[in-house]
């Protein structure tokens, strides 16, 4: 994005949105989200991109639901004084991108690929009554054939445009 600008990552590999995974455990970004907050701080912005773990089988949850738990984080930043002046930092709600053929992960993810092409419409539903910035990552990437799941490097540099290009554009 340029010098002007400091990005704070914090990726997990397989975090979900709300969810307490009984299997991985300690994935839940509900319950990571204020402690991240808090220790940031001032924050002008916040991206949120999670949703594909939550399609795991063990989860059983809607397109529908899993937006929903991207609302409750959406929720927590609004509400938060983790802004510039002790007010809320904006939001950048990006959807998932559908995931593509499943490989090794084909039976954790079971019935994914049908749920994960309703992402786009329930997140930018999520975006629209959370009053917050929406991108809609189906239309700059897709999963990676590999494992139907992840991005290709090429994939992750064509998001890191797209993100960075509407970030400029909501801190202008």
């Amino acid at each position: 994005m340029g010098d002007a600008y400091e990005i704070i990552e914090e990726g997990l590999n397989g975090r979900t949105t709300v969810w307490d995974d009984p299997i991985e455990g300690h994935k839940n970004g509900q319950g990571y989200l204020i402690p991240c907050l808090e220790s940031h701080r001032p924050l002008d912005l916040v991206i949120i991109l999670l949703g594909t773990n939550d399609l795991k089988k063990r989860f059983s949850l809607s397109a529908f639901d899993i937006a929903e738990g991207a609302r409750v984080l959406v929720s927590i930043v609004q509400g938060s004084k983790a802004g510039v002046s002790d007010r809320a930092p904006q939001v950048l709600l990006l959807a998932p991108p559908p995931t593509t053929t499943l490989t090794d992960y084909a039976e954790m993810f079971e019935g994914a690929e049908a749920k994960s092409l309703k992402f786009s419409a329930q997140y930018h539903r999520v975006a629209q009554e959370s009053g917050c910035a929406f991108l809609d990552t189906s239309t700059v990437i897709v999963s990676s054939p590999l494992d139907g799941i992840h991005f290709e490097a090429s994939e992750h540099a064509k998001l890191g445009k797209a993100v960075a290009s509407q970030a400029k554009r909501l801190l202008e």
